[in-house]
C-alpha cells in the first residue's frame, strides 16, 4: 500500500481549499420512533438468544449487606460491555460504579477533541453479536440508512449517545458521581470478598471486581517534567484533562509536545478556537504512516493473542511501542488546513524555561521556539501506584518486570511497569501465596494490552475482550461454587416425567401426536 505524499517535516500549506469538517451537535437529532423499533428488536433477539438463563449464583451478605456477583469499576464502553457480557452469561448481580456524572459514558464529551472516532464505522464490540445492538444497527435508525452508507467514521458525540441509548436498553446498573478510593480483601469475610470503599463513604462488596476505566485506568494522565518543572500551572494543558479550557487559547501562541491523534486532535482544536499558531513536536525522525491497530483487527489476533508466548507478547507490544500510529487523515487535514500550522521531526524538548512572560523551548534540531502555552500530548502513565484506589493492588500484584526480561535489542523500559496478567484477565501476586485475592480482580483497562493484546480501552478489543473477560469471571465463580452447584445438582427433584400411565386420548397442546 502506497501512502499519499505528506508535506516536508516543518512546511505549513498554502490557502485552504478544503471545506472545513462537518459541525455535530453535541446532542445530536435522533430518530426516537425507529430507536423505539429498534429496541423491540433488541428485546426480541434477547428472548431469541436467552436459553440458558436461569440463574446458578445464589445471592450472599456480608454483615447484613448485600454482596454483588461483580463491582465493575468504570460505566464507559468497557464496563457496559464488561456489564452485558456477564448478563448475557445469567450473571446479573453487577454493579458499575462510575465517577463521572449520569450521561458521561467515557471521554467522548469532556477531554476527547477528536471529530469522528478512530476506528472503522462497522466496528463491532458492544453487542456481544446481538445484530440489533450493534453500532451500525443504532445509527441506521438513529439517523436512516443513507446516512450510514455516506458515513466515513462515527462522530465521537454520535457515539456518545449511542452508549447512553445501549447504557439503557441493557440495563446497566450504574451509579454515577461515585468513585472509589480502595480495593481489598473484605475484612472479617468467612469467603472469598473484596471491599470496593468509595470516597462518598460506600463500601460494595463483591465476589469479583473489574477494573473498566480507560486509557489511565492503571496510572494517570501527567505532564512531562520537562514541562511541570519549568513552567507555572496556568502555562500548560494536558490532553487528559477533563476540564481543559481550549477557549482561552484564542490569540496565543501554542506549542504541542506529541505527535499522537490526541496531539493532532488538540492542536486542530486550538486553531479553531482562535489560538494564532501551533507547534507540533515529533521525537521521531520521520511522521508515521501506517496504523499497526487496522493490522490488528481480525478475530483470531483479538480472541488468541493471550494465549501467545511471552516472548511473542512482548515483541507483539515493543514494536508498537517503535512504530506508534498516525493520526487518522481526516485529523492530519483538520490541522494543516491552517496557515498557521506547523509540524517539527527529530525535534525532542531538550529545555524549556521561561523568559519574563514568554516560554523557551529548546528542541532538538529544529531549534527554539517561543509560546504563550504548551499542551502535553504524551499520553497516560502505567503505574498503579499512582492511583489510590489501587494501591493496595500496587503493593502486591506483579508486573512484567517481576517475570520476564527482554532479549537484547528489544528492551523497552516504559513496557515494564505494566501488570502481570493471567489469561482472563486477572492480576497476578508477585509473591505466589502471599495475597491470592488480587486474582478476584480483573483488569479490563489499558494497561492490559502487553498482557491480553486489544483491549477494554480499545474499541476493536470489546468484543473477543468481553467475551473472554465474562468466560473468566464465570468460570472462576462456578469452580468456586462447585461444592455448592454439587449440593443443588444432588438435591434437584424436578419431574419430567409425571404420568406413568397410558397416553389421553388427546394429546396436549403443543404435545407431538404420537398415534400418527
Amino acid at each position: 500500500m502506497t501512502a499519499s505524499p505528506l508535506p516536508e517535516a516543518g512546511q505549513t500549506p498554502g490557502a485552504d481549499t478544503r471545506p472545513a469538517p462537518p459541525a455535530v451537535d453535541h446532542e445530536p437529532a435522533l430518530d426516537h420512533e425507529a430507536l423505539a423499533a429498534l429496541e423491540a428488536r433488541v428485546r426480541r433477539e434477547l428472548e431469541l438468544t436467552a436459553f440458558p438463563d436461569r440463574p446458578w449464583l445464589t445471592q450472599r451478605s456480608h454483615g447484613g449487606q448485600h454482596v454483588h456477583d461483580v463491582v465493575i469499576v468504570g460505566g464507559g464502553q468497557a464496563g457496559l460491555t464488561a456489564a452485558f457480557a456477564l448478563r448475557r452469561r445469567a450473571v446479573t448481580n453487577t454493579v458499575l460504579l462510575d465517577e463521572m456524572p449520569a450521561g458521561s459514558e467515557g471521554p467522548w464529551t469532556t477531554y476527547a477533541k477528536m471529530i469522528t472516532l478512530r476506528t472503522p464505522k462497522g466496528v463491532l464490540g458492544p453487542d456481544q453479536g446481538l445484530p440489533s445492538l450493534t453500532p451500525q444497527a443504532w445509527y441506521r435508525a438513529a439517523f436512516g440508512d443513507e446516512a450510514w452508507e455516506t458515513l466515513d467514521r462515527i462522530p465521537r458525540e454520535h457515539w456518545q449517545a449511542y452508549l447512553r441509548w445501549y447504557r439503557r436498553v441493557t440495563g446497566a446498573d450504574v451509579r454515577n458521581d461515585t468513585k472509589v478510593a480502595a480495593i481489598r480483601p473484605a475484612p472479617g469475610s468467612p469467603g472469598p470478598l473484596l471491599e470496593v470503599a468509595t470516597a462518598g463513604g460506600q463500601t460494595y462488596y463483591a465476589r469479583r471486581v473489574v477494573l473498566a476505566m480507560g486509557l489511565a485506568g492503571n496510572g494517570q494522565w501527567t505532564v512531562p517534567a520537562i514541562i511541570r518543572d519549568n513552567l507555572p500551572a496556568g502555562r500548560y494543558l494536558h490532553t487528559g484533562d477533563p476540564h481543559a479550557d481550549l477557549t482561552g487559547l484564542a490569540g496565543r501562541r501554542v506549542g504541542v509536545l506529541g505527535g499522537g491523534a490526541s496531539a493532532f486532535d488538540y492542536a486542530a482544536s486550538a486553531l479553531e478556537a482562535g489560538a494564532a499558531s501551533v507547534d507540533l513536536f515529533y521525537r521521531r525522525a520521520r511522521v508515521p504512516r501506517v496504523n499497526p491497530f487496522r493490522w490488528m483487527e481480525f478475530y483470531a489476533y483479538g480472541a488468541h493473542y493471550p494465549e501467545l508466548p511471552d516472548d511473542d507478547k512482548w515483541r507483539f507490544t515493543a514494536w508498537f511501542q517503535r512504530t506508534n500510529q498516525p493520526p487518522p487523515q481526516a485529523s492530519w487535514y483538520r490541522c494543516t488546513r491552517w496557515d498557521t500550522f506547523a509540524w517539527h521531526t527529530s525535534a525532542q524538548w531538550d529545555s524549556v524555561r521561561m523568559d519574563g512572560d514568554e516560554i523557551v523551548v529548546r528542541a532538538g534540531a529544529a531549534g527554539e521556539f517561543r509560546f504563550d502555552v504548551v499542551i502535553g500530548a504524551t499520553g497516560p502513565t502505567v503505574d498503579l501506584a499512582a492511583r489510590p484506589e489501587l494501591a493496595d493492588l500496587a503493593a502486591v500484584v506483579a508486573t512484567w518486570a517481576d517475570r520476564y526480561k527482554p532479549p537484547a535489542g528489544w528492551e523497552d523500559d516504559g513496557l515494564l511497569g505494566y501488570p502481570y496478567l493471567g489469561p482472563g484477565f486477572e492480576f497476578t501476586e508477585r509473591e505466589p501465596g502471599s495475597a491470592p485475592w488480587v486474582g478476584r480482580v480483573h483488569n479490563f483497562t489499558y494497561g492490559a494490552r502487553l498482557s491480553m493484546g486489544l483491549t477494554g480501552n480499545m474499541n476493536s478489543g470489546l468484543g473477543t475482550g468481553g467475551r473472554r473477560l465474562a468466560d473468566a469471571v464465570t468460570r472462576s465463580l462456578f469452580l468456586e461454587d462447585r461444592e455448592a452447584i454439587f449440593d443443588s445438582y444432588l438435591s434437584y427433584d424436578e419431574p419430567e416425567l409425571v404420568d406413568l400411565g397410558r397416553p389421553p386420548a388427546e394429546p396436549a397442546p403443543g404435545w407431538p401426536d404420537e398415534r400418527a
